[in-house]
């Protein structure tokens, strides 16, 4: 393989921890960032800001680059579109990404061709069909944005017909240009929320790493566990297939992620779908023989992919969120001097108030100290608690 650029689009974690895998593989990679100061744009060697939403901008970055992918899946699917008209290789292409970048798409391609697992759900034009879905099912009902929804933004609770708390007009507002619509959804009484992250690559070769637990709170999600605790292996097999069928029939490259609840039955269903490296699989840096982020890499190249299972029995991700600490590399003494196997990852982000600025690994034989260490790391660096 010749040297190959990536044009990364999107300057946030996802595509700075895509940097160290790049740089082992010999991978040139571009930065198309938003701003001079995002995490990305910070290590970054060649970084163009710009907006990603500007056709202009995004073709000129596209230019000086052997094939594109993201951070995240907002730029607009006509801007994609264009590129792949002018033989530009964008991983994932439009064809797919669509399907992560509208949660209705998502919900009718999924329920049409694989009658994949979902709660029940209609596509609502106003808040007459909104409360009309919610006396058919019973409430409370979840009503969601199409669109441009992420770490619980875009998403309401509606528990009797007479809400009113719901902005629909701003809900329905377009998105990059784009159609936005909301979706009723059934409200899932869960007992706890799972994660399959898969990696396709063009050829059609794929892999698929362990299942992960995913802990939330305010709609963020705040740990991992890997893999689910009491998950049996038919379960596992049945969500590892799932994934996999996913990544096939929407003809992902990369990095697909599979956002699932599991019902107090031990039954999934699908909440969202995510195509670039993902939250739920920060885990496999340290944890799994090939990180998400080097596989990802892989198959935007279609280099084969590189071995998903995990080193150790278990591994736990805790998300460090922004606290009362202002200068977390100065805290570091703390951590690892009362933990020397910890790992962590900061982003390089300014400190605010419940922002994504980081998270820990640990992995082991014992899961409630594995468990344990993790989220005394996490919770020292937020503040949360002393050292101790």
């Amino acid at each position: 393989m010749s040297r190959t650029t990536i044009g990364v689009i999107g300057g946030g974690q996802l595509a700075r921890m895509m940097y160290a895998p790049a740089t082992r593989l010999g991978i040139g990679l571009r930065l198309l960032a938003e701003g001079p100061d995002v995490g990305a744009a910070r290590i970054f060697k060649d970084v163009t800001v710009g907006d990603y939403t500007d056709e202009a901008t995004v073709r000129a970055f596209a230019a000086g680059c052997d094939v594109i992918t993201f951070d995240h899946e907002h730029v607009p699917t006509r801007i994609l579109r264009g590129l792949v008209a002018d033989g530009k290789l964008v991983r994932p292409g439009p064809d797919a990404l669509q399907h992560a970048q509208d949660k209705l798409l998502m919900r009718q391609r999924l329920t049409d061709s694989l009658n994949a697992p979902a709660p029940k759900w209609r596509a609502c034009a106003n808040g007459d069909e909104l409360w009309e879905f919610g006396k058919q099912i019973g409430f409370p009902i979840i009503a969601k944005a199409s669109r441009g929804g992420y770490d619980g933004h875009g998403v309401w609770k509606v528990d009797r017909p007479d809400q009113t708390e719901i902005p629909f007009e701003e809900a329905l507002a377009e998105s990059a240009g784009e159609k936005v619509e909301i979706i009723g959804e059934e409200f899932v009484d869960f007992a706890r929320e799972l994660s399959v992250i898969v990696v396709r690559a063009p050829s059609g070769q794929a892999v698929v790493y362990p299942v992960s637990e995913t802990i939330q709170r305010a709609g963020v999600c705040r740990e991992t566990i890997t893999p689910a605790p009491g998950l049996t292996e038919e379960q596992a097999t049945r969500i590892a297939k799932l994934g996999l069928d996913i990544a096939d029939e929407l003809q992902v490259t990369g990095v697909l992620a599979v956002e699932l609840m599991q019902r107090h039955d031990g039954s999934v269903v699908i909440n969202e779908l995510a195509m670039r490296p993902h939250n739920t699989g920060h885990w496999t840096i340290d944890g799994a023989h090939t990180s998400q982020f080097e596989n990802h890499l892989r198959a935007v190249l279609d280099l084969p992919l590189g071995d998903p299972r995990a080193r150790d029995r278990w591994s736990v991700m805790v998300n460090v969120l922004g606290g009362t600490r202002d200068d977390l590399p100065s805290e570091l003494l703390h951590c690892f001097a009362r933990d020397p196997k910890l790992r962590v990852e900061l982003y390089g982000k300014d400190m605010r108030p419940g922002r994504k600025v980081g998270h820990v690994n640990c992995y082991g034989d014992d899961l409630d100290e594995v468990r344990a260490r993790a989220e005394h790391a996490a919770r020292y660096l937020m503040g949360e608690i002393g050292e101790g």
